[in-house]
């Protein structure tokens, strides 16, 4: 905040720490139109995809909103952290995020003090981060944003109720799935078992049909001899064509312990890669072959609109506690997001290889800096001298209160 207030014409830090943790400003109605802008931008039915997304902000202490020991995707590890559910979209290279949700633990969804301290509004309950993520699809759906499939990671893939709740709202998927995910080639028997003897209750749970075939492996399935790879383009980089080795099967995935609706399996193994890829796909049985491995290799933008966002953005820099400053934060970093991303549309119609980087470099150069006073910067040394004897003063307090 500092630094925005030193290089800001008119105005100062205590102006922006108010716009962000206290203004009482609706960011609803920001996102909606950034959704709008990013659809006439690069918005495309055909090509264009959605992807959700989770991202950890290692946190001190147990005062900020939603922040407890959890698992922090960008650390790799159980931290002390806040995490965010994002919803991004891509076409093509073009990428960007277009909605965002805060995820409260159901220790503090439940907790009415630390609720009321951090201004948590009273219609927010707990919801899961898949919840989260499905809520903000149906938004954009809702909204018509433009897309052809939804992406997803294996933490969201590996749960069968979303990829069914997408798949019954008339929506293509594809999900990252674990390895030791279980299908069957072909579809089992199930039936309701009869009643053996006279007591106890009728049974009135499916089951397979005794002697039906065990499933498998994704894993297993893969080194299957009769297995038929296909060479296929995914993409360009920066350095080379990106090329990769997919069977697509249609399976039947295991559902409690039954057999799901067919689906397609991906597998993947990249070229210059030596892990394999699993994934799953709701899209129709006469899909080709190349529009799945389109569609298989999008999510990698969803991890670069997190990356743009941490990295020229600022995502991760903020110093709010509450509510409403995390989701301003956010929503500004969307914002900010979108205005690259218009500048990258805007420069790549001349220069066609224009990256998010170019377009911050380039911002770095003719954006407008402050003039600054001497009095100016008295203003900010004692500032930062202010702030520096506040830490010193509650690390005592603390101290003294052990």
């Amino acid at each position: 905040m500092v630094n925005y207030a030193r290089n800001v014409p008119d105005t100062n830090n205590q102006v922006l720490q108010n716009f962000i943790s206290d203004s009482p400003w609706d960011e609803r109605p920001v996102i909606n139109q950034i959704q709008k802008d990013v659809s006439q931008l690069i918005g495309d039915k055909d090509n264009g995809s959605i992807h959700i997304d989770e991202s950890g902000f290692k946190k001190s202490g147990k005062n900020s909103v939603g922040v407890k020991r959890q698992y922090c995707g960008r650390l790799g590890k159980v931290e002390n952290c806040q995490v965010g559910v994002y919803l991004g979209y891509a076409n093509g290279n073009r990428r960007t995020l277009i909605d965002e949700r805060l995820y409260l633990p159901d220790d503090w969804a439940n907790d009415p003090v630390r609720r009321s301290q951090c201004g948590v509004p009273e219609d927010v309950t707990f919801k899961t981060k898949a919840e989260l993520g499905l809520e903000m699809i149906a938004d954009a759906k809702e909204r018509r944003v433009p897309f052809a499939w939804v992406g997803m990671d294996c933490f969201y893939g590996e749960q069968p109720w979303l990829r069914s709740a997408i798949d019954s709202k008339g929506m293509i998927y594809i999900a990252d799935i674990p390895c030791d995910t279980q299908v069957w080639l072909n579809q089992p028997r199930t039936e309701i078992p009869e009643k053996k003897g006279t007591r106890g209750r009728n049974p009135t749970i499916e089951k397979l049909v005794q002697g039906e075939s065990e499933p498998v492996q994704v894993q297993k399935l893969a080194k299957y001899p009769d297995i038929e790879y296909h060479r296929v383009f995914l993409r360009d980089t920066e350095r080379k064509e990106f090329w990769s080795h997919l069977a697509c099967l249609r399976v039947y995935p295991v559902e409690d312990k039954l057999p799901g609706k067919e689906i397609w399996l991906i597998i993947r193994k990249d070229e210059g890669d030596n892990k394999t890829k699993y994934q799953f796909s709701n899209a129709p049985a006469d899909t080709r072959i190349e529009r799945l491995g389109q569609m298989s290799c999008s999510r990698y933008w969803m991890e670069r609109a997190l990356q743009d966002a941490k990295g020229n953005t600022k995502m991760a820099d903020y110093q709010v506690r509450g509510w409403t400053g995390w989701h301003h934060h956010m929503v500004m970093t969307l914002l900010a997001m979108l205005f690259i991303l218009e500048m990258q549309v805007e420069f790549g119609k001349k220069a066609p290889m224009t990256s998010v980087q170019d377009v911050k470099e380039i911002l770095e150069v003719i954006m407008q800096r402050k003039e600054i006073t001497e009095a100016e910067i008295l203003a900010v040394i004692l500032q930062k001298h202010r702030a520096r004897l506040s830490a010193r003063k509650s690390h005592h307090r603390r101290n003294l209160r052990r």
